[in-house]
């Protein structure tokens, strides 16, 4: 069967990026998924900080406690025109915020490592472990050495070490519609499919602020990609970049722990919308090297 849409032949760039794998588990679905979901909310490495997702969740006997638990990713960038240390220990800092004020603060979480074959390994003593102001203790719990942070509801376990490794960030693609009901169809089919690959996240789920490296006002970071704004077409006397008859242009973000998963979690979203009515066109995100030094031809992920 011949695709509705047309695969452009053009290249996402992506870049690498630090990520730490971690397996939450709490006593309640409800309590489970407000602490994942909160941890992983903002996606925020664009402006320096950490950003996040779901990889996927888990039932009681896939976990080191036997609750229901979820496998998440963290990332953070790293700066290339410093050490690898610089970017590390920020990294660190900025995972710290999220487990101290998104997870522990949840009744009864805990936080273990999931990432066995990691480049080095985090002591979660410091930032994290010390939140019990000196009264923290460690030992052995489900086979780990495991911090036991002393809370008023008690307690909040971590294990002590936390894997770290490096892995692709900041995958895409764009799908462009001519309806709002082909965009809203399209991104769901698309988080479906690519949920199914082990191993990604989709930091930002369907993304309606595609962005570009300039910027006018840089205090704020990146802003819009303006030639690829629908609503720009009468203001923008030259660079508009929408096709006829487009007026969505969602973006799907994919960090990976490997190239080949970040490749397969692509293709698999791809062909999830190319024959969803409405959708014209599949393009991606590049900057001409200035974003990352990966290139991800689409084309080419269907050889």
């Amino acid at each position: 069967m011949v695709a509705k849409a047309e695969i452009e032949d053009t290249y996402a760039e992506a870049f690498a990026g630090i990520f730490c794998r971690l397996i939450v588990t709490a006593d309640e679905k409800r309590t489970l998924c407000s602490a994942a979901e909160d941890s992983t909310a903002t996606p925020s490495v664009v402006i320096g900080r950490v950003e996040g997702g779901v990889e996927k969740w888990l039932s009681e006997n896939e976990t080191p406690d036997q609750r229901k638990g979820a496998i998440l990713q963290f990332w953070g960038a790293i700066n290339r025109k410093t050490p690898f240390a610089d970017s590390l220990k920020k990294f660190e800092t900025e995972l710290s915020y999220r487990i101290r004020q998104d997870i522990l603060v949840k009744p009864f979480t805990a936080v273990f490592d999931a990432l066995p074959e990691a480049e080095g390994k985090l002591d979660m003593m410091t930032r994290v472990g010390h939140c019990g102001d000196g009264y923290e203790w460690v030992e052995k719990r489900h086979g780990r050495e495991v911090i036991v942070v002393p809370l008023m509801v008690p307690d909040f376990i971590i294990e002590r070490y936390l894997g770290y490794a490096r892995g692709v960030m900041g995958a895409n693609f764009w799908v462009m519609c001519k309806t709002k009901e082909a965009m809203k169809q399209a991104g769901e089919k698309a988080l479906e499919a690519i949920h199914k690959i082990n191993g990604v996240i989709t930091p930002f789920d369907v993304c309606s602020a595609g962005s570009k490296p300039e910027t006018r006002f840089p205090s704020i970071g990146p802003t819009t990609n303006h030639p690829y704004c629908p609503s720009l077409k009468e203001r923008l006397d030259k660079g508009f970049m929408v096709p006829e008859g487009v007026h969505y242009i969602p973006e799907i973000v994919i960090n990976g722990t490997s190239m080949e998963s970040v490749k397969e979690a692509m293709k698999a979203g791809i062909e999830a919308v190319l024959n969803v009515d409405g959708v014209v066109r599949i393009s991606a995100g590049n900057y001409g090297g200035k974003l990352g030094e990966f290139k991800i031809h689409l084309r080419e992920l269907f050889l």
